[in-house]
């Protein structure tokens, strides 16, 4: 806790009770109050969340926060497209492509045609390792820490409660933080952070029950805290769960002055015997992705490296785009709650990926048995303008660009060929889905 006192927490009339008692059981403690929490969020009653302070932050977050808130590298297959998805994907395929023509078109012709050539000129293309980013040290420290705790590895982290697992998520948003600093966009940043979190644990078919913020500093600037905390009280609202508290730190010396860092923590349910973690996924299944708003919160370090070289200023426009750089890498991350939790209800899911740092080579096969990877259509989607523009400015190549960024596609759902068909009906008349390719035998992901 930081020694002046600049905390935030939530109050539980329960709580006053139990440290009346000289004996308490944790365990027994944290399911009573995760079963009230449940049985009010099922119930559509609303919980009652307060913070308290000593400092003049916690009066403007009182005002905002609502307190009725409710393995692999690219490889080779030995299976091709199955004929179902050729005939009931056909025609959205073709749909698709037909929009990523009109698109094109739309931008500038020399934009075009520098986009077609990225990555041609190897040895002075950027990667995200060149920006600072060791993908594959990550795995690797992933990899050791199991070996510790063997539960860890899967989007969000199981905990068995009764009849039901408490699934819980951590992350932050990285060097977009940087970028916020830059453009002085603070407002949407806390979405981001809460997007990062409930995205994670939603892939296990959990509701999001509430969410913690870590908000440091060199020195509060309590209008700016004021910013950020509102962002994710939205990102709460979006995700239907309740901010229940969290901690502001001053570090005097740790950051530079006008700069803070942010952390997220989610917790969800989810019955035991709806649990989503892909064991049924089978050759032939479908992958749907669900679009993104562009680069959400991953691959910003490559973003500024690519930055630096362009020489292009923030507030100038996008190649190809009525909105600004700064604009366009700002935008927030997409929070999928409330869609994949509808789908979900509906059957016909098997697993779910979050993309995010890995892409699509290395964050769909997390969800996959032994033995079974992907084919993706890579011409099944519009691919956003500003992945366009990294890809054509920093001569990235193809293999890093899809390691890196989500590429326009957010979260891929691993679903069966009959629930396929109803999302992408059901996704012409509101939230798009796009049918983006399929499981076949073999391991990693491959693109046609």
């Amino acid at each position: 806790m930081n020694p002046n006192g600049k905390i935030r927490k939530s109050k539980e009339k329960e709580r006053k009770k139990v440290e009346k008692k000289k004996l308490v059981n944790p365990r027994a403690l944290l399911e009573n109050f995760i079963i009230k929490v449940f049985a009010q969020v099922t119930s559509g009653k609303n919980m009652n969340t307060s913070f308290k302070a000593h400092t003049e932050l916690s009066s403007h977050i009182t005002n905002f926060c609502n307190p009725n808130l409710p393995k692999n590298h690219e490889g080779s297959w030995t299976k091709g497209s199955s004929s179902w998805l050729s005939k009931h994907c056909k025609k959205e395929l073709k749909n698709r492509s037909r929009r990523t023509s009109v698109a094109i078109s739309m931008s500038s012709s020399g934009t075009k045609n520098r986009v077609e050539t990225a990555g041609g000129n190897k040895g002075e293309g950027l990667t995200y390792k060149d920006a600072g980013v060791d993908i594959d040290a990550g795995s690797e420290l992933v990899r050791r820490i199991a070996k510790m705790a063997p539960g860890i590895g899967g989007f969000g982290g199981l905990f068995p409660l009764g009849d039901s697992y408490l699934v819980a998520g951590t992350d932050g948003v990285g060097t977009k933080l940087k970028l916020a600093f830059e453009t002085g966009i603070h407002e949407t940043i806390g979405i981001d952070l809460v997007a990062m979190s409930v995205n994670d644990i939603v892939t296990s078919g959990a509701k999001p029950l509430f969410f913690l913020d870590y908000y440091a500093t060199s020195r509060l600037d309590v209008d700016l805290a004021e910013k950020v905390i509102k962002g994710i009280v939205d990102g709460c609202q979006q995700s239907d769960c309740t901010l229940l508290g969290g901690e502001t730190a001053e570090m005097p010396d740790f950051y530079a002055e006008g700069e803070y860092d942010l952390s997220g923590f989610a917790v969800g349910i989810v019955k035991k015997e709806s649990v989503i973690n892909g064991k049924n996924i089978e050759v032939g299944d479908v992958l749907i992705g669900l679009p993104s708003s562009g680069v959400h919160s991953n691959g910003f370090s490559l973003v500024r490296r690519v930055l630096d070289r362009s020489g292009l200023s923030l507030k100038e426009n996008l190649p190809g785009s009525p909105v600004t750089l700064g604009e366009s890498l700002m935008a927030p991350t997409v929070i999928y709650v409330k869609q994949v939790l509808d789908i979900i209800n509906k059957g016909g899911v098997k697993g779910i990926a979050h993309i995010t740092g890995g892409g699509f080579t290395d964050n769909i096969p997390r969800v996959f048995p032994n033995g079974l990877g992907a084919v993706i259509y890579k011409d099944s989607w519009v691919v956003p303008p500003v992945f366009k523009w990294i890809q054509e400015a920093g001569r990235v190549e193809d293999v890093e660009m899809r390691r890196t960024f989500n590429m326009g596609i957010g979260m891929v759902l691993v679903v069966s060929k009959e629930a396929a068909l109803r999302i992408l009906e059901e996704g012409h008349n509101k939230n798009s889905a796009y049918c983006i390719g399929e499981v076949v035998s073999g391991e990693g992901v491959s693109y046609q």
